[in-house]
């Protein structure tokens, strides 16, 4: 299959947009101003299903929607299309609205960034203690673009919002200052739109050099529902082959972080070899997904995709909570709703599925999981806990928030029986006063 992008520039030459009219074709104009868009001719050709459109799953998530913005930030950008304002003008009007929308949640630029020799490493983040994150600054896009994708920053042109790095010798220097951090995620944007060559750039220096406590390797990527032809037709896809396969002959696990937000992603005879492909290097693919308001929010949805997930091979790894940023008003569901989603669907399958954990917000502080609600002393209760946290002895700890049947994020709840605060807040806000140098001691060279 040829590959052909569209993005803001061409979008309306794909010739099935005909059955919109021009007014919705216009609010995808408008829409993309803030949050951007890219697709692909595969997503376009195979994915959606444009007989349903503007209701299909699919052309939702690709395909900004007029309810992702707010009216009020809509009727500004509308407003200067319609008028024919210049460049300069809107990209200034739709900077001012994208700084409105939270670009870096859960603290990412306050708290997760180490340095090295006094340096911020703009490239990494650092926020469990087992994980670092890498941003190669080559894969910071990606083949289509979720309209509920949390990194929108990063493709915004905005170099201030992004995160993004060249600098491997230094990522390896923290690494090795880092005796704990047993894997690496590559995340972006999507490194998979790197050539085998330049992905090969970043990752053979792991497996080179001495970093025996690194052992697991992660690629967080989309490429499998958006152009899984990467993997067994591009002119490089032997090359990528052969990346995996080395990271597993040098002793390290390389485990695919897929992303699957719908089930007709994993019908295609594309996407069926392109796994089968990833799985003959010895890799492993784990799926995740945020369970979204119009794509997913139906636990027939959810049993459907983690059935295919596992007959295909891959492992059920995470629902998500849609984070608090960009627009996440259009997709949430009620973090109740959202547990009564998982709690249908986990019932439904078998044990070889139920490796998935959910639903669960990255947060601030870690990973809060909903567990559930229940009834104490007359009074009905959140259950949560931590499945990952900044501090490691936060998780696993039971912990109670006041039932609120509108609450879509952490910062909705309040805590229960009795308590002011949750467990884990004193120490959580006191890194907000440390200086970045003592959570971060200076790696020097």
């Amino acid at each position: 299959m040829e590959y052909k992008a569209y993005t803001i520039h061409n979008f309306r030459s794909i010739p099935q947009l005909s059955i919109l009219s021009e007014q919705e074709l216009f609010e995808i104009e408008v829409v993309s101003q803030i949050l951007p868009f890219k697709t692909n001719s595969y997503v376009v050709d195979e994915l959606i299903k444009w007989d349903n459109v503007p209701e299909d799953p699919l052309f939702i998530l690709t395909f900004p929607q007029r309810g992702m913005l707010i009216p009020e930030h809509f009727d500004i950008i509308a407003t200067l299309l319609k008028n024919k304002a210049d460049k300069k003008e809107i990209s200034k009007a739709a900077n001012e609205i994208r700084m409105q929308l939270n670009p870096h949640p859960a603290g990412q630029l306050e708290l997760n960034v180490p340095q090295v020799s006094g340096d911020k490493l703009t490239g990494v983040q650092h926020k469990y203690l087992e994980t670092v994150l890498f941003f190669p600054s080559q894969g910071q896009t990606c083949h289509a673009y979720c309209t509920f994708c949390f990194r929108w920053p990063q493709f915004t042109g905005i170099d201030s919002l992004k995160f993004a790095s060249k600098e491997t010798e230094l990522l390896v220097k923290y690494l090795k200052s880092q005796p704990k951090a047993s894997n690496i995620l590559f995340t972006g944007g999507d490194p998979l739109v790197m050539s085998a060559k330049l992905l090969g750039s970043y990752i053979e220096p792991m497996l080179q050099d001495d970093l025996p406590h690194l052992e697991t390797i992660r690629i967080g990527t989309k490429a499998l529902s958006y152009w899984p032809y990467k993997f067994f037709a591009d002119k490089d896809s032997e090359d990528l082959l052969e990346i995996f396969s080395k990271v597993g002959k040098s002793g390290k696990h390389l485990s695919i972080m897929a992303h699957f937000n719908h089930p007709r992603e994993l019908k295609t005879r594309a996407v069926k070899k392109a796994i089968a492909a990833i799985r003959s290097t010895g890799a492993e693919i784990r799926t995740q997904s945020p369970i979204l308001r119009h794509i997913n929010d139906d636990p027939k949805l959810w049993i459907s995709m983690w059935k295919k997930q596992v007959n295909l091979g891959c492992i059920p790894y995470y629902m998500f909570v849609a984070r608090d940023t960009g627009a996440q008003h259009y997709f949430n569901v009620s973090l109740d709703e959202a547990v009564d989603t998982f709690r249908k669907a986990y019932s439904k399958v078998s044990g070889v599925c139920r490796t998935v954990r959910g639903p669960s917000m990255s947060a601030a502080p870690g990973k809060v999981q909903i567990i559930g609600t229940i009834d104490m002393n007359e009074e009905k209760l959140f259950l949560l806990q931590f499945l990952q946290a900044r501090n490691p002895e936060w998780v696993n700890k039971p912990f109670f928030a006041k039932y609120n049947p509108d609450a879509v994020w952490l910062n909705d709840l309040e805590p229960a029986l009795g308590e002011d605060k949750f467990f884990w807040e004193d120490e959580y806000n006191s890194l907000y006063d440390l200086k970045h140098e003592e959570l971060y001691p200076n790696i020097e060279d």
